[in-house]
């Protein structure tokens, strides 16, 4: 994932950049610092995961956030966490690094 390349979008009429860190998880130099949020959301991923650690169902951490990301997007949060291990979301992901 370190070699994840800034992507930009337009949305709402605004700019969008951001490090993909998997579909739905992304890393936005302009959103909560760049720490890792769910996509089009300010919904920090760490907040998540003590919840992925308790077994909580991923419908209900869907319902606990009011539906702002999909459970396809908790499924990739427990994906990144099992593959990339426990200190995954706590890295810098090319913040410093932003090239076009």
């Amino acid at each position: 994932m370190s070699g994840a390349r800034l992507e930009r979008e337009i949305v709402g009429g605004e700019d969008y950049e951001y490090y993909p860190l998997g579909q739905h998880v992304v890393a936005a130099p302009g959103v909560c610092g760049g720490v890792p949020t769910f996509k089009y959301t300010r919904v920090d991923v760490r907040h998540i995961v003590p919840l992925l650690h308790q077994n909580v169902d991923h419908q209900q951490i869907v319902d606990r956030f009011g539906q702002q990301f999909s459970i396809e997007a908790v499924a990739e949060v427990a994906d990144l966490l099992k593959r990339e291990g426990p200190d995954f979301f706590e890295r810098e992901f090319g913040l410093a690094t932003a090239t076009s």
